[in-house]
């Protein structure tokens, strides 16, 4: 039965059974389309690195003697629409069977299912095989019970699938090494030069000139950093358990003006394209640490090992438990514009500049820059959760519905009232101050709050809570902060306020 096979640009396993041996009677195809690189304004190294990744992957299987079948962005035949393309190579290759891997967006999922409808061929959907978990294994784990919380959902897969685990208990006698992972970096330990990759995707940047597909960020030079294959991503990884490991946990909360990667391993753009699995890395750096035990703190790897299994795997399943109504969630009622500076990185307040500009430079920022510096700004200025999604979803290479939507929406926004987050991540400049050297060159005062130079967060996280009252008040962790904003006499209050409504008013003076 001559069949043919859709792959898709997050869809790089060549490790999926499909590819265990050549048949010519299968015909895998790829597409680079308008329909992918325009629904959100993409960072252009995250397109070039799609389309980098995508081709890299279609010559190995050519290889291995697989057929091929791939539409580039500007060729002719390409509709820019994947149903389109493929009732095209359906009806040039006599195709008698379609067969596709289980997308991990909502809107694709969608639009393949309807597309099998439409046929008069048979069809079918296969696992990614990556993930640990399915689908609906979170929905599941969780019926009947209020609350969604990671922390219970990451102790039983731990246990599931025998994750630094000792009789049933966890390895080293804590589950979560939470608490030592937020060491501010002061210098004193040496970060070793990154790994880079110097990968020529000249081709490629001229292909997406040619399309005059519409990008942000900046791309200056003609090689491409990111791992692109399965073997740049193994020596990612194995950089990472040799180089930064020792100090991950440590410093993961950390940041610095003159650090833009710190101790990350910067594998999730290899992993959300799944050249990586899950099980590769966890795999991996266990093994590592129990060849090197004596020299690396189990909070180190706890920490690690946590952000793979806990939080990426969580992520997957409340989108797969909420969709597609978790997309349009404002619980807070926010409407505002995010602020031009977003776009530019033109700012005052040097966390926000250091933040966003690494985020143009590199399409990357770690995770508590994303959560604690430019998401803790968009939810104080109240900032309406599409916008806020559309500029994760389109900046960050890393960056697919499926992990970006509740990591913003939820987590750092608490658009769904709680469902991921307990609390607000919102924080006024102490925090800031704690975990960077940020405050230390800033044009704007930590410590003040409503004078000329005092540091915007400080107005705009006390005004936050004021106007939240209804839907945070009750918060049981939000009792201490609601205490001393009662404390505060009006005039301070109103003081603090007018301080706030001008900078949301005004933002790009800031």
């Amino acid at each position: 039965m001559k069949t043919l096979r859709l792959i898709l640009g997050d869809q790089l396993n060549i490790k999926h059974s499909w590819f265990k041996e050549a048949n010519n009677n299968i015909v895998y195809c790829f597409f680079e389309m308008r329909q992918e690189t325009d629904y959100v304004t993409h960072h252009i190294q995250k397109v070039i690195g799609f389309f980098a990744a995508m081709r890299q992957f279609s010559e190995d299987l050519k290889s291995q003697n697989h057929q091929v079948s791939y539409f580039k962005i500007n060729d002719k035949n390409n509709t820019q629409c994947v149903t389109k393309n493929l009732s095209l190579l359906i009806k040039k290759y006599g195709i008698e069977k379609f067969e596709y891997i289980f997308p991990d967006e909502y809107r694709l999922d969608v639009q393949l299912k309807s597309f099998c409808q439409s046929l008069d061929i048979p069809s079918q959907v296969v696992s990614a095989e990556h993930f640990y978990t399915k689908r609906k294994d979170l929905a599941t784990f969780f019926e009947g019970k209020k609350q969604y919380l990671m922390e219970n959902f990451y102790r039983d897969m731990r246990k599931k699938h025998d994750i630094l685990i000792v009789a049933n208990q966890p390895e080293g006698g804590k589950w979560n090494y939470d608490k030592s992972n937020r060491n501010k970096w002061k210098g004193d330990v040496e970060i070793p030069n990154y790994k880079m990759f110097k990968n020529d995707i000249t081709e490629v940047v001229k292909d997406i000139e040619k399309a005059n597909i519409k990008t942000l960020g900046k791309f200056e030079i003609k090689t491409f950093s990111y791992p692109i294959t399965r073997s740049q991503a193994l020596n990612q990884l194995k950089y990472f358990c040799e180089a930064l490991l020792i100090h991950f946990g440590d410093y993961q909360d950390a940041m610095h003006t003159n650090e833009d990667y710190l101790f990350h391993s910067r594998l999730s753009f290899a992993m959300n394209l799944k050249l990586l699995s899950p099980k590769d890395i966890v795999k991996t750096v266990i093994n590592y640490y129990r060849k090197h035990g004596n020299d690396i703190h189990i909070s180190q790897v706890e920490g690690f090992i946590r952000q793979v299994i806990g939080w990426r795997e969580y992520m997957r399943g409340m989108y797969w438990a909420f969709m597609p109504n978790y997309k349009q969630k404002n619980e807070l009622n926010n409407y505002n514009k995010l602020a031009n500076f977003f776009w530019t990185g033109n700012t005052k307040m040097n966390c926000l500049k250091h933040a966003i500009s690494n985020s143009l430079d590199n399409g990357y920022a770690h995770h508590i820059q994303r959560l604690m510096i430019t998401g803790n700004y968009a939810l104080l200025t109240q900032t309406h959760p599409d916008e806020v999604d559309n500029w994760y979803l389109g900046i960050y290479v890393d960056a697919i519905e499926w992990v970006q939507l509740t990591n913003t929406r939820g987590m750092s926004q608490f658009a769904d009232g709680g469902k991921i987050a307990t609390k607000p991540y919102v924080s006024s400049g102490s925090y800031i101050n704690k975990m960077s050297d940020y405050c230390s060159n800033c044009h704007y005062n930590k410590n003040k709050k409503t004078e000329k130079d005092a540091c915007p967060f400080n107005s705009l996280y006390w005004n936050f809570l004021d106007e939240k009252r209804e839907q945070l008040g009750n918060n049981f962790r939000m009792g201490m902060m609601y205490s001393l904003l009662d404390k505060m006499g009006a005039t301070e209050l109103q003081k603090i306020k007018e301080k706030a409504q001008h900078i949301i008013a005004h933002q790009d003076e800031y």
